[in-house]
């Protein structure tokens, strides 16, 4: 899945300096980073509806949609995939591949080396398919 973000963003970069006129993406770096923001908050929100409502198909969809405006952000801001990976393989060293760091500072345990800690288990998920509460 990298390499396909990494495809997209080497597309995205080269379709910047396209005409706004037939290019998307051309349009969005020509709008600049508060309408690149909004488009990708948009995407988010589709996300979230689409999966509350438990259409599956709309969420692949929407989350397409939602990969390539996150894209579009990051090429704006200088931010590289690989930047992104880096960050995502820190936090696996340190918490787990399915966890997100903290808001609030906490005391992690000191380890020789990174990549040879411990790590958390993955842990599975039940099911695949959204379940509605009642």
């Amino acid at each position: 899945m990298s390499d396909s973000l990494e495809r997209l963003y080497l597309a995205v970069l080269a379709a910047r300096d396209l005409d706004p006129a037939t290019s998307r993406t051309a349009r969005l770096f020509q709008r600049g980073p508060s309408k690149m923001a909004k488009k990708l908050a948009e995407e988010a929100i589709e996300v979230v509806i689409d999966a509350v409502n438990g259409d599956s198909e709309a969420v692949i969809r929407e989350s397409a949609d939602l990969l390539y405006n996150l894209t579009v952000l990051w090429a704006s801001a200088g931010v590289r995939p690989e930047d992104v990976w880096r960050e995502m393989t820190r936090r696996e060293d340190m918490l787990g591949i399915a966890e997100k760091l903290p808001k609030s500072p906490m005391k992690l345990p000191k380890v020789a080396s990174p990549r040879v800690a411990a790590r958390r288990p993955i842990v599975a998920l039940e099911s695949r398919t959204a379940r509605k509460r009642h």
